[in-house]
Formats: structure tokens, sequence, C-alpha cells
């Protein structure tokens, strides 16, 4: 059985009023083919978020749509209550406003399944970079973040080094330092583990558990089973673009209610 032992159940937490990420009924499609077919869900302040689910599901286009990475067809997205603004409709629909778009870019780092290290920049150049450049901080403040955020990941004395001269686990963890360095309001992982293998791949779980008992507001879209029941405070699993179930960790992963999700928890979870 699967059990979640580093926070209690949402009944003895109350969820704060405004959450950091909340998507209304949203709709995503590429041509054709509609991949979220309206969902809702909120991420609430020190709170973290899994999202599980078979290959296709919709899961990490739902993540790159929070993000604004894609644009969706219909449904509301609020960043701190805060919505979008579109202009056009359907598969014309775009933000209306360039700068809210960064402002909120900004403030919700993503973490992606290969890194996406610039490889002629050293380990610290790389954390560096969108501080500095993008929100135009001061260069000793974020050398000094970024020296302590590469410490708190394990890997504080690769910061000369570059990407190719690290291991996947310790690149991985050098995106998550980069992450942390924008000092966001919330944390976006899209399947951060998938590229690593056994050894390495707990590395990173290693730290991103840790992140998770400071209360950091993440949205995570993971394989691994075990780390979504060990951090997470709600859990939602996608089925062809639809909730299929969620819900709290002990309930989700030890009495699942549909059947699909029966299914793939039997093909997904060690015995």
């Amino acid at each position: 059985m699967l059990t979640k032992d580093s926070k209690t159940a949402p009944a003895t937490q109350p969820l704060e009023a405004t959450p950091v990420i909340e998507i209304r009924d949203l709709h995503k499609s590429y041509g054709e083919l509609e991949v979220l077919k309206g969902v809702s869900l909120s991420a609430p302040r020190g709170h973290v978020l899994s999202l599980i689910g078979s290959s296709g599901s919709g899961k990490s286009t739902l993540l790159r749509c929070a993000n604004l990475l894609e644009d969706s067809q219909s449904g509301e997205i609020l960043f701190e209550g805060e919505p979008i603004t579109w202009k056009g409709e359907g598969l014309h629909r775009r933000p209306a406003d360039r700068k809210q778009v960064l402002r909120i870019r900004t403030n919700l780092s993503m973490v992606f399944q290969q890194f996406n290290l610039w490889a002629h920049m050293t380990i610290l150049e790389n954390v560096m970079e969108a501080p500095v450049t993008v929100m135009g901080r001061d260069k000793k403040e974020v050398e000094a973040s970024a020296r302590a955020y590469l410490d708190k990941v394990g890997i504080g004395d690769k910061c000369d080094v570059y990407p190719a001269q690290m291991s996947g686990g310790q690149q991985q963890r050098a995106a998550i330092a980069r992450a942390l360095c924008m000092e966001p309001k919330a944390l976006l992982f899209d399947e951060p583990t998938s590229a690593l293998d056994p050894e390495l791949e707990q590395e990173v779980v290693k730290v991103i558990k840790a992140l998770a008992e400071e209360g950091r507001t993440m949205m995570i879209v993971t394989h691994d089973m075990r780390m979504a029941a060990d951090i997470s405070d709600h859990v939602v699993f996608l089925h062809k673009g639809l909730i299929e179930e969620e819900g709290h960790p002990t309930q989700l992963f030890n009495q699942p209610k549909s059947e699909r999700l029966q299914q793939f928890l039997s093909a997904t979870v060690p015995a």
C-alpha cells in the first residue's frame, strides 16, 4: 500500500481562499484533436498537486497551459486570483497582454524532463541567466542566491563546470536550482525524473521531497507513484483529457474508485 506520511490530509489543513494557480473548464486542441476536454483544478499556496495518468492523457499539456507555454481554446486560467486576459476565440485564442504573460511566467518556474540547460554556459551561469537578463536583478545578488541554491540541491561544487561534464541527475538538480533562483510563487515539474536511470532518479526525488517539506507550492506531472504518494496534498488522475478521479493520495492510491484508475495503478505501482 502507498501511504503519505509527510503531510496530513486536507481535512486538517484549511485551504487558502485564493490558490496560486486555478484552472476552470479548460479545453485544449491541436487542430481536430481535443487533448483537454474541460479540466478544472487548483493549486493552493504551500500545497503539492500531482498529475498522473497514462501517456497521452493530457497531463503535460495541462501543465504547459498553466504556464502559458501552450494556448488553450476555452476556459479560464487564474494566477493568484488574476485571470489571464484573452483575445480571439477557439483555435485563434491567444493571451491579450504580453506583459501579463511575462510577469506570470517569471512567477511559475518550470522544470522540464530534458533539463534544457545551455551547453555553452557553466552551471552557475545557467542558474543566473534568467534572473539577470529577464528580471534585471543585480548580478552580485543573483550570484549569491544561485550559489546558495546549488548548495541546496547538493551540487554547490559544480558551479564552474559545463552541463556535458555532469550526470543526468546532476543536470536535473541544476535545472531545479535555476527554477528556484527565479524566486517563483510555484514550481511546475514535467516528468522531472523520467529521463534518468533509477539511481540518478532518487537524487532528484530527494530534492523534490525536501522542497515539498518546505511548503513550496508545486504542480508535478510524474510517473513516480511513490513520490506522488509521499509528497502530494492532492492527486489528479487524468484519462483521455478529463479528470477521471482525484483526491488525497491515501484515498486515491489505496482505495481507487474508478476501474480505469485501478487498472493504471495495478500496472504502475510496485507490489
